[in-house]
């Protein structure tokens, strides 16, 4: 047993390293699929980052590794045919002691991993039109929720995942959330990207891009280029084509307009909102993504979520946008002024904040 957690130890270490802003995201997705491939050999990846707010709907950001762009977009269609922020996969198998389940070929297909009745034909059918033998899904969930999932790909004549794959990737599951965790939160916490005007982006039936506006592009080669950190053009589309996908079913099942996806500065030097509108009632029609600088109102929830700000530090956070001292917000909160300050103390250290000015300045627009 001792040499198990060493191993997991020194390979938490490396997805560690491996994960970092200061690095491309193509870079990154195969620096995570090099650690992994120590665990469970593969051909391909795919790493999903995303807070409980969001779920893996359209998710926060992602890395691909020797993932052809066609299949991510075909992918992406395939995501949105259940009900609710998250696949039907993800649904199923979050209940699981192992949250895992095997797409296509399994080595196993009597145990839990093999998941025929979780995920569409459709989706089997399309990995082997691009020539997967096997995808191994791992959904990257803890007790406050799902923060991602890891896809791994094995093309057609390698041997099929089965449930030992899935049990030796489950126990990089917690090192796994703390590099998406890490990812979104180790840059600078002020903005360093400017507050660009609003745009909106028109997104046809066929998913693709029909018109935008000039601000619309000027958010576009942020998303694009933020920090000298290219994202592949497919990689962006794929994004824009979920949050399009995601109105559209929502407007189908009647569940309500999709809230905003807030994105963390990683994404494009501050934080982002991005909401989908279907512009037809059914959801047929032309879909507008409206891109603007998110207000502090909007980001408070995901930073608190992002950071692990406890619900009373997120409330003397929330005291302390309107300008009220310690003295004031020990008042309205029934608590000792120490306190209030112990839970400042508590926000700078998790959030890397030189002080109140800075913190209430990360999150104004």
């Amino acid at each position: 047993m001792g040499a198990v957690l060493f191993e997991v130890d020194r390979l938490a270490r490396a997805l560690h390293e491996a994960v970092s802003q200061g690095v491309a995201p193509d870079e990154v997705g195969a620096g995570v699929s090099a650690v992994i491939s120590r665990v469970v050999p593969h051909d391909a990846l795919n790493l999903v980052g995303t807070n409980p707010l969001i779920g893996l709907g359209a998710g926060s950001f992602s890395f691909w590794h020797a993932c052809a762009p066609e299949l991510v977009g075909a992918m992406v269609r395939n995501r949105f045919r259940g009900t609710g922020s998250n696949p039907r996969w993800a649904t199923a198998v979050a209940p699981l002691s192992v949250p895992a389940c095997v797409v296509g070929e399994s080595a196993d297909e009597e145990a839990d991993t093999a998941a025929p009745e979780r995920v569409p034909k459709a989706e089997v059918q399309l990995l082997s039109t691009f020539g997967v033998n096997s995808e191994l899904r791992l959904l990257l969930r803890n007790r406050r929720g799902v923060w991602g999932a890891l896809g791994l790909f094995r093309s057609e004549g390698a041997a099929p995942f089965g449930r030992r794959d899935a049990e030796r990737i489950a126990e990089l599951a917690p090192a796994l959330m703390g590099a998406v965790v890490r990812y979104a939160t180790e840059g600078r916490l002020l903005p360093s990207a400017p507050a660009l005007p609003a745009g909106m982006i028109i997104m046809g039936p066929d998913h693709r891009i029909k018109e935008f506006t000039p601000q619309a592009q000027a958010w576009m080669d942020c998303f694009s280029a933020h920090g000298g950190r290219a994202i592949p053009v497919w990689g962006v589309d794929a994004f824009y084509i979920s949050l399009s996908l995601s109105a559209r079913r929502q407007a189908r099942l009647g569940l309500g307009p999709v809230p905003p996806v807030c994105l963390p500065p990683v994404v494009c030097g501050r934080w982002v909102a991005v909401q989908a509108q279907p512009l037809s009632a059914d959801g047929a029609g032309d879909v507008a993504l409206i891109v603007q600088a998110a207000p502090g109102d909007l980001s408070l929830a995901p930073f608190c979520e992002w950071y692990g700000i406890t619900p009373r530090e997120r409330q003397v956070i929330d005291e302390l946008r309107t300008g009220a001292a310690s003295k004031q917000i020990a008042r309205r909160l029934g608590l000792s002024p120490h306190t209030v300050n112990d839970h400042l103390k508590a926000v700078f250290g998790k959030t890397g904040a030189a002080g109140r000015d800075e913190l209430i300045a990360a999150l104004t627009n």
